[in-house]
């Protein structure tokens, strides 16, 4: 298995895309601690990893608050002694165009989606300093390579994830951590799947791939750059979007 007696944190891994990548994580043989605001997500998500006979456990935790962080990855390192990979993956949207977007609407998103980027990678990376080595992954967007109507907001905080990345990369590398981003296109989740057939007909006709993809083939990607088959591989962006971008 990819990742046999790893330790991993997925944030917002109580649902879509961080519950996949929390069940492929233990499904590759990690240990999983699940991050997220939502008790009945983490619950649900830890108790069906543990049901099919992974090792999961699970936390109420706010990634805008430093302490909050703090306490995940101590009680983390405490119960299963090291921290091997972190999944930046808590993200919201809030959008508008811009002429019409409000102050508080751009400052929540920048507070969880760039800040909160920031807190939960620089926590990580003091311990991965200390052990020597570790994985950091952090959720692009394809929005943060070419824009999107409606959301400056959310845009500017997955381009901002891109510079992170590819900074820290550079930085972290002297320490043997590796940070990567994966940037999903549109991906078929419980909120999309409710969107009218005529919406969803569109964003497949985007991809030269006609298709929409699952929370799966992003939890997918995040394995294979958490895993030692990625070992030199640090500061890309991993594109998971049927070629939109192209």
């Amino acid at each position: 298995m990819r990742l046999q007696d790893k330790v991993a944190i997925i944030t917002g891994g109580g649902r879509g895309i961080g519950e996949a990548t929390a069940k492929k994580f233990s499904q590759e043989g990690a240990r999983v601690a699940v991050a997220d605001l939502n008790d009945e997500d983490i619950k649900r998500t830890v108790d069906e990893i543990n049901e099919s006979g992974g090792n999961a456990i699970g936390f109420n935790v706010n990634v805008t608050k430093r302490e909050q962080v703090k306490s995940l990855l101590d009680n983390v390192s405490e119960k299963f002694g090291k921290i091997d990979i972190v999944v930046n993956n808590a993200g919201i949207t809030a959008d508008a165009q811009l002429l019409k977007m409000t102050d508080e609407q751009w400052d929540r998103v920048i507070d969880v989606n760039l800040k909160g980027v920031f807190i939960v990678g620089q926590e990580a990376a003091t311990y991965m300093k200390e052990q020597n080595g570790g994985v950091i992954l952090n959720a692009s967007s394809v929005v943060g390579q070419y824009g999107n109507f409606g959301q400056t907001n959310y845009s500017a905080t997955k381009f901002g994830v891109i510079g992170m990345t590819k900074t820290w990369a550079k930085e972290l590398g002297r320490f043997g951590i590796r940070v990567n981003a994966v940037a999903p296109g549109f991906v078929l989740t419980p909120m999309t799947e409710k969107m009218p057939e005529k919406i969803l007909s569109m964003m497949k006709d985007q991809s030269p791939l006609k298709d929409l993809a699952s929370s799966e083939d992003i939890a997918n990607g995040y394995a294979f750059l958490a895993s030692d088959e990625a070992r030199f591989i640090t500061g890309t962006v991993l594109n998971i979007d049927g070629g939109v971008v192209i």
